[in-house]
């Protein structure tokens, strides 16, 4: 025991002595220290005109993220000998930045930094040195060497961009193709009634679908016709669809061209799925996971600067006093395994950052506080800030994951909290607080039969919490008389002439009020009655985009209402020649998707019966004018209890409730062939050019399609696509009109002459052929084309052929002159001859008549 006490005591005598020196450090005059200012201009050389970036810094990095140099400046000497000086400019943490500079002039600018004397506010080690800079140390001021920009009158080269595909693409996109962001969308889960955001605005599919092709088909569970006639009443009847109140493919979700989905099936089992969305290909399962939404995280900081994508999976377990604990565990889209897990974060309204984070706004109205969580912060709660491990989030977040995950109730996962005034209160719909987020504020509306109440909250910086209005509207007194059910329609993308919105079900309108003061602004007038019916949002969409309100329902017309005014500025009636709807004459609509300037409208039904209605109409129209682009009858019927259409990569996935199948909906690939005489053809001989355009997408190659199609899918036209897709994928009967694809013909002869010979459009079989007589001998390449169209890919290919010379005239035997013999003698001779032979028989006769 004594023993220990001496080595305890030797021990702190030590530390003692050895921070001595320290203590005598700092107590001495703080040193300096010579600095080593750097500059540089890139690109270098550079045109007239064009932007450059001038660097300038010094050699010696700061003491923490947090700071950086302070006040440096750059001379700026023209070729016309004048001077410019920019800045003044603080750096960050490495002691350097730098500022754009557009030359006016041709010749050399020289440049030259100048960082000021200035003071170490922090120690810190430098490591590369290997020594300690302490708080109070002087950095002395410093010039740098001039460098010298050369502008000419010749602009610089610039790389160009990649050009979006013009072929059928995959996943991975190389990062260097930049232009392709703009197909290449994510769909990260369903929205909520308050930031439908993804339905109304599924950003970056410009090559949304523009015909009804079907990319692949996979089997979700047992579905389609039974076999047999069935019941008391002897039907025909299809697999269960999950609608009413058990639907399947719910919630599904894309990340990085992968779809998510479970397939479900109550009191079973979950399975997620990760299916390749451009092959149709099961890339993964799991019975573990079971998925709620997905994010894509942009994390930018000193360290790393990337994407990171997870799948969440929202799991809550009950307490004693019927309070409840919400857990998020991360798992990773590439494998399913496990990143990170979030404990107890807060219920609220959910919406995503500017980065992807996951922000989750609380209001406490009774005790008059707003705050808001956010995933980033959360995620970096145990990382000291400006440390590495603040600058690097997989690190820090994925730490957690196999360990006690984090805490969400950490002071350190919220934003900001702030008090806000008394006596506001929030409406709800289905069950759920109404509140719109928006960049600068939050703003929710309450309503009963005869008031309407709308009001907002700041959130920009400096301002959180403020109260910008706070509206009443008296309500008509229709409403109180009919007790009128009132429902929550949403709100706008954007404040700036904006709209939030509620509608009265009996009288079929919708009620607008601005996103920016409040104020009352229209009604509509009313729909079709049939969209008195159901539950409000439950059995009605209507989404906000292109500066308007589209609105379905029940009736199945679709309705598009000017922001502005509220007039109705088109309409598109679902309607069936056959009467097969059983909701009236028109189908149910439903609003799966507003993308790329046009509207996807599917049907389904609350609980359909058996047999089930044939020919339900999936429709892509015009959202400007109300137009049909395409539609299709009896291909993809949607669930009303399930999930329905989503889409990533331009690509749609919708699962049909007629066979339990889910569809992906996109431009496909294609293949051509050519054919061309195998021997010489004979100058002045007309040729047949022949070959096959077929459809050669991932669905075509399952077993089934290669037992039907033995020769390939044909490629149709657009016009044929929609019947053509029910006679591939359903085995409805072959469309007797189908017509096939354009093919384009051309040569380059034995000239070496390049020329367009002709066109041609193959037929339902696919198949083309084209007659030619060529013009000269020789050998000549042929090349065909298609161009491709809305539904496909285009293809090409090669082949040869030769066209032999014409054979030589044959030679006739050479005649000669005849001789004055041959000309006058010879014919004389015969004669004399003739007439003697002649004379000669006559006299023989006469004697032989004289004899007695």
């Amino acid at each position: 025991m004594k023993t220990n006490k001496i080595f305890a005591m030797l021990i702190i005598l030590a530390f003692a002595v050895s921070i001595i020196p320290m203590t005598q450090v700092k107590a001495q005059t703080a040193p300096t220290v010579k600095t080593y200012p750097v500059g540089d201009v890139v690109p270098n050389p550079t045109g007239v005109g064009q932007q450059v970036l001038v660097k300038f810094g010094i050699l010696q990095q700061a003491g923490s993220v947090n700071f950086g140099w302070t006040r440096l400046t750059v001379t700026v000497v023209k070729p016309d000998g004048t001077t410019e000086t920019l800045g003044p400019f603080n750096t960050d943490s490495t002691g350097s930045s730098g500022t754009l500079y557009t030359p006016t002039q041709v010749g050399n600018y020289t440049f030259t930094t100048h960082f000021p004397q200035q003071t170490n506010p922090v120690d810190y080690f430098n490591m590369e040195g290997g020594n300690m800079i302490l708080a109070g140390t002087v950095l002395l001021a410093s010039t740098s060497d001039p460098y010298v920009l050369t502008v000419t009158n010749e602009p610089r080269p610039i790389r160009s961009g990649v050009a979006l595909p013009t072929e059928y693409w995959s996943r991975p996109i190389d990062a260097q193709l930049r232009e392709w962001y703009s197909i290449s969308g994510n769909w990260v889960g369903v929205p909520d009634q308050n930031n439908n955001y993804w339905v109304s605005n599924a950003l970056y599919n410009d090559y949304a679908p523009e015909s009804a092709h079907v990319l692949w088909a996979n089997q979700l569970t047992t579905g389609g016709l039974s076999g047999g006639l069935w019941g008391d009443g002897q039907v025909p009847a299809a697999s269960e669809s999950g609608d009413a109140y058990e639907g399947k493919f719910p919630g599904s979700i894309i990340l990085n061209g992968v779809l998510y989905y479970m397939r479900t099936d109550p009191g079973t089992q979950s399975t997620l799925f990760a299916v390749d969305l451009h092959t149709g290909k099961t890339l993964w399962t799991s019975n573990d996971i079971s998925l709620s939404f997905g994010q894509i995280f942009y994390f930018n900081s000193y360290n790393v600067d990337g994407i990171y994508t997870y799948l969440w999976q929202e799991t809550s377990t009950m307490n004693p006093d019927f309070s409840s604990n919400t857990t998020y565990t991360a798992f990773d889209p590439f494998d399913g395994n496990q990143q990170m897990q979030i404990k107890n974060v807060p219920s609220g309204v959910r919406a995503y950052g500017p980065s992807g984070e996951i922000l989750i706004y609380q209001i406490d109205y009774a005790n008059k506080w707003m705050a808001l969580w956010n995933s980033t912060d959360c995620g970096l709660q145990n990382a000291v800030i400006g440390t590495p491990d603040y600058g690097s989030w997989g690190n820090t977040a994925h730490g957690t994951a196999l360990g006690p995950g984090l805490d969400g109730a950490n002071p350190r996962c919220y934003s900001w909290n702030v008090s806000i005034p008394a006596g506001l209160i929030a409406g709800t719909s289905f069950f759920a607080p109404i509140l719109k987020v928006y960049p600068d504020r939050v703003m929710s509306m309450d309503f009963n039969a005869t008031q309407v109440r709308v009001w907002a909250l700041s959130t920009a910086l400096g301002s959180r919490g403020t109260l910008l209005f706070d509206k009443t509207w008296q309500a008509p007194a229709e409403w109180l008389a009919g007790t009128n059910t009132l429902n929550y329609v949403g709100a706008t993308s954007e404040v700036k002439n904006g709209v939030i919105a509620l509608w009265d079900k009996e009288l079929r309108t919708h009620y607008a009020f601005s996103t920016e003061t409040g104020n009352y602004l229209w009604a509509t007038a009313p729909e079709a009655w049939q969209d008195a019916y159901g539950w409000g949002n439950a059995e009605h969409t209507w989404y906000f985009a292109y500066g308007k309100l589209y609105s379905v329902g029940i009736g199945g017309i679709v309705y598009a209402y000017d922001l502005a005014t509220g007039k109705t500025t088109w309409t598109y009636t679902m309607s069936d020649p056959y009467n097969e709807p059983v909701t009236g004459n028109n189908w149910w609509g439903w609003i799966d998707l507003i993308v790329d300037g046009k509207i996807y409208v599917g049907s389904l039904e609350h609980s359909a019966e058996n047999p089930v209605p044939r020919g339900a109409p999936y429709i892509c129209i015009n959202a400007t004018d109300g137009s049909e682009i395409w539609r299709v009858n009896g291909m993809f019927r949607e669930t009303r209890w399930g999930g329905n259409g989503i889409i990533g990569d331009s690509i749609i996935t919708t699962m049909d409730t007629y066979d339990q199948r889910i569809y992906a909906i996109g431009k496909g690939p294609t293949a051509i062939t050519v054919d061309a005489p195998n021997i010489g053809v004979p100058s002045g001989n007309s040729l047949v050019i022949r070959g096959t355009v077929t459809d050669t997408s991932p669905g075509t190659n399952d077993n089934s399609m290669k037992t039907r199609f033995p020769n390939g899918v044909p490629a149709v036209s657009d016009e044929s696509q929609s019947e053509w897709m029910l006679y591939i994928y359903k085995q409805f009967e072959r469309p007797s009109n189908a017509t096939g694809v354009p093919v384009i013909i051309d040569v380059i002869d034995a000239n070496g002459n390049s020329r367009n010979i002709g066109a041609t459009i193959s037929d339902s079989n696919g198949a083309y052929s084209f007659s030619w007589m060529p013009d000269i001998p020789g050998k000549y390449s042929v090349f065909v084309t298609f161009t491709g169209s809305k539904a496909y890919y285009g293809s090409s290919a090669e082949s040869a052929f030769v066209v032999d010379s014409a054979p030589d005239a044959t030679v006739a035997p050479t005649e000669h002159p005849a001789s004055m013999a041959d000309q006058y003698f010879l014919p004389l001779s015969i004669g004399m001859i003739l007439a003697i032979l002649v004379i000669g028989a006559i006299l023989a006769l006469l004697l032989l008549r004289k004899r007695p």
